[in-house]
């Protein structure tokens, strides 16, 4: 009983990311300001949660930076330079195995809150806001709502959850709450399985497939905020994820044309930029960033958190230098020819290779990317390969319009290849070199099966061992009784 009680009375605290004060404990206050359904009296304030929600899932700690970084250093082309676990130092070398480690509660903490907050404003509309803005709008807001859900969701699978391929989604999951919590109550809940999160997720998202806009007002906002063909391009990631290569196909096919030059047909005319520099240097919201997290230098990421604060050195940025790029991992490519457009942003300071792919000086107000119209791409290469087991013509066509934007010298041909394995592996390894340094790294080892690599003073971790997937948080260990470690 006693538990019970400490349960009920910490739960929205824990769940909303509420402060530890008290006062705050004893009475808690939704984080979001909701506490009856005055905030859904009118269209302003209505839009205004569904900004809040876009404000949440963009901090530091989520998709505004170290969700991509923590993916990107669990793998095998980052060098930790400073020893610093604040900074991702256990994430790099292991050995977050402490369910009371700070990436570990703060990734949990987070993304709950956010899926919290869409939470909330789904129950809202539902009982009041929908009749204040109508049908259609209500719609255009949920499906935002969902989408911003649904990406939470998937980052949790990624970090604390063993992949879909172990066991078909039947390993425990993450809790799924799927109910606004706004004041003390009972919130003990299981963890759901793998594949009911993964369907949750497919299910958020083809409801925003189906009630987003098929545009927005200009091209800042259908980089910043969701359209149809964001739920679909995400659906792509998703479905990869599972290994449901022939669903890959299908929806990459709704924005994907059957032949180069590869753009899509409806909606937002996503296509590749001529050049891959400009994403990052004169336009960052071009038809090809399908989404991105934008900051201000009034609302920079945070210390410590910001992506070109990691990844760029003092002397190019004044950045901290986290982590240089290891000379062991894609950077040795050697058909990465020093040509390619991509290599401009590997460069050395003080004898170490850096990624200066996010350059904006000192504030580091870069815009986190989400995802690129060439992942589409080349998800839709991969999954005919590995859907069909040959090496088949459109994705040796897509990899080379991905490739040859870059590098126009390199063009490969059926050739070039001796079976669908050897195609798969060159995808994966464009993958590699397109999206250094925004977070896919991570998930592409874990979705295929394979170990973490070994790295300087490093062990590999075998896809089987326990340090695969990270822990649950302690907090929710500690308020949640039916919820279980990995």
């Amino acid at each position: 009983m006693k538990n019970k009680l400490l349960y009920v009375i910490m739960a929205a605290a824990v769940v909303q990311l509420t402060s530890c004060a008290k006062d705050k404990f004893i009475n808690p206050v939704p984080t979001n300001a909701i506490s009856d359904l005055t905030a859904f009296d009118s269209k302003d304030r209505i839009e205004g949660q569904v900004r809040s929600i876009y404000a949440s899932i963009k901090n530091a700690g989520m998709y505004g930076g170290r969700y991509q970084i923590f993916n990107d250093i669990r793998g095998e082309e980052f060098m930790n330079d400073r020893t610093n676990v604040v900074t991702g130092f256990d994430i790099w070398n292991y050995t977050p195995s402490n369910s009371s480690t700070n990436s570990v509660l703060n990734h949990w903490s987070r993304a709950y809150y956010v899926i919290n907050l869409a939470n909330v404003f789904i129950d809202g509309m539902a009982a009041k806001g929908t009749t204040i803005v109508g049908a259609n709008l209500s719609n255009n807001y949920l499906g935002e709502a969902r989408l911003l859900r649904a990406l939470s969701y998937y980052s949790l699978l990624q970090l604390y959850a063993r992949p879909f391929w172990d066991g078909n989604g039947s390993k425990p999951g993450v809790p799924l709450r799927l109910k606004g919590n706004t004041g003390s109550g009972d919130y003990a809940l299981a963890r759901a399985t793998v594949a009911e999160v993964y369907t949750q997720i497919l299910a958020d998202l083809t409801f925003a497939e189906q009630n987003l806009p098929l545009t927005n007002a200009n091209a800042t906002l259908n980089t910043t905020r969701a359209h149809r063909n964001t739920a679909i391009a995400l659906k792509t990631r998703v479905l990869l994820s599972m290994r449901r290569y022939a669903d890959v196909i299908t929806e990459a096919n709704k924005i994907v044309s059957a032949t180069a030059p590869f753009v899509a047909s409806s909606g937002v005319a996503h296509a590749l930029q001529a050049d891959y520099r400009t994403m990052f240097t004169t336009n960052y919201f071009t038809t090809e960033s399908i989404m991105s997290m934008p900051f201000a230098s009034n609302e920079t990421p945070g210390g410590q958190n910001q992506l070109g604060y990691y990844y760029g050195p003092s002397a190019f940025n004044g950045g901290n230098g986290e982590y240089s790029l290891l000379a062991s991992g894609i950077i040795s490519d050697a058909g990465w020819l020093p040509t390619d457009r991509r290599r401009s942003f590997v460069q050395v300071f003080s004898g170490k290779s850096y990624l200066t792919k996010y350059s904006v000086a000192s504030t580091f107000i870069d815009p986190a990317p989400v995802m690129r119209y060439s992942e589409v791409l080349l998800n839709l290469a991969e999954a005919r390969v590995r859907s069909t087991n040959t090496v088949d013509a459109q994705a040796i066509a897509l990899l080379n319009a991905v490739r040859g934007r870059s590098d126009a010298t390199t063009i490969f041909t059926a050739l070039n290849f001796a079976n669908a394995d050897a195609l798969a592996n060159a995808i994966v390894n464009e993958r590699r070199i397109e999206f250094l340094g925004e977070g896919l790294r991570g998930t592409d080892i874990t979705r295929l099966g394979l170990p973490l690599p070994a790295k300087p003073g490093v062990a590999a971790i075998a896809a089987t061992a326990q340090q695969y997937i990270w822990p649950i948080s302690s907090s929710e260990l500690l308020l949640n009784p039916l919820c279980v470690d990995n």
